[in-house]
This record gives C-alpha cells, structure tokens and sequence, in this order.
C-alpha cells in the first residue's frame, strides 16, 4: 500500500485512513535509514517515555502522563 500526501507549511501531514487502521495506534515514529524516511507504530508508550512511566497504568492514561511532564520539563528549560 502506498499513498501520495501533502506537507503542509507547518510540516503536517494526513494519513490516510487506510494506513492508520494498518498502524493500530495513535502514535508514530519517525525514523530515518538509508536515505529513507520509516514510520513506525508504538503501542507501547512506556518504552519511549520510560523515565516518565508510571506502573500500573493504562496506556492512555500513562502517556497523557508522560506528555504533561515533558511539557512541564520543557517550560522550565531556560
């Protein structure tokens, strides 16, 4: 499967319907090997946010966690 897309003057971009419903999940990442530009799905927010995860919680609950304190840890960088 593949699909053309449009980046938008913020860098945005739609993924189609299709592709996401492939990806079972609401978060990506972007990597970059050989020239070539992979998006990856994570279902599992704790490994990227490790430092910031809490046991026990659900995933939604444990990111939305982890990205209010990376925005509270970014509003204190001077």
């Amino acid at each position: 499967m593949e699909a053309l897309v449009k980046i938008t003057s913020k860098g945005q971009v739609t993924i189609p319907k299709e592709i996401r419903e492939l990806l079972g999940t609401d978060m990506v990442m972007f990597k970059v090997v050989k020239g070539k530009v992979l998006l990856e799905p994570v279902k599992d927010v704790g490994g990227i946010f490790k430092k910031y995860a809490k046991k026990g919680l659900k995933n939604e609950e444990e990111r939305e966690l982890a990205w209010q304190r990376v925005a509270d840890e970014y509003r204190n960088i001077p």
